[in-house]
């Protein structure tokens, strides 16, 4: 039985949500205050971190629970704000959802993003579209030699392209593949996790939005070697 950590200061809205998990399988437990979770997460599988907590800043959590360990986190805002999403993923958090979700979005959420952690298995290949190398025996994106710091949802998303990047994968064939979802409602996230692609590759160029259909890898031509990242 996975244990998720629920972490939210309102004690109904914990409660309503641990309540919810433990029904779809999981054991729930929650907390209140950053300052707890940050003690209480090493037992845990799986984090669900509001980001508006009282006493520590909810981004300032995700960072320091992605530098100490790579827990699975899924951060969670009350606010629809790309910005706010974009920093989340940012400060390491594996996905960022709105508070309004259903019960059985969350779990679809919390099952994708467990599933995702899990390594691929040892026969997966690497790809190298030079001077960018995914190992996804190591989980490891390197640039120019350089380690590239991507959450698991990322590597996930930057694999399934480079996979295939001479076609375009479809929005809908993503959510499905990524985040194990057909919700077109939900498909904001695509964009969210792309933007904060780009910008750790130091490129827009890297992966390109073909409008009305999806994306596909950037060619190496068209990434010049003395771009940022």
């Amino acid at each position: 039985m996975k244990k998720v950590l629920v972490v939210e200061p309102d004690s109904t809205a914990a409660e309503t949500t641990a309540g919810a998990l433990r029904r779809q399988g999981y054991a729930a437990h929650t907390v209140d205050r950053g300052a707890r979770i940050l003690r209480s997460y090493h037992d845990a599988d799986l984090v669900l971190l509001s980001l508006d907590l009282p006493d520590i800043d909810g981004l300032e959590v995700c960072r320091t629970l992605r530098a100490e360990s790579d827990i699975p986190l899924i951060a969670c805002t009350h606010r629809d704000n790309e910005l706010e999403r974009v920093l989340a993923l940012k400060a390491g958090a594996d996905d960022c959802v709105l508070r309004t979700w259903s019960p059985r979005e969350i779990g679809a959420r919390i099952e994708a993003v467990l599933r995702r952690t899990r390594p691929h298995s040892t026969g997966a290949d690497s790809i190298s579209l030079r001077p960018l190398h995914i190992d996804p025996r190591t989980r490891e994106v390197r640039l120019r030699d350089r380690v590239v710091d991507v959450t698991a949802t990322e590597f996930e998303l930057l694999y399934t392209l480079a996979a295939r990047p001479d076609s375009v994968v479809s929005r809908k064939e993503l959510m499905a593949k990524v985040w194990g979802s057909n919700w077109v409602r939900t498909s904001r996230t695509i964009d969210t996790h792309v933007s904060s692609l780009r910008a750790k590759l130091g490129s827009s160029r890297w992966i390109i939005t073909v409008r009305g259909v999806g994306y596909r890898m950037g060619h190496v031509g068209q990434v010049p070697e003395t771009s940022a990242g």
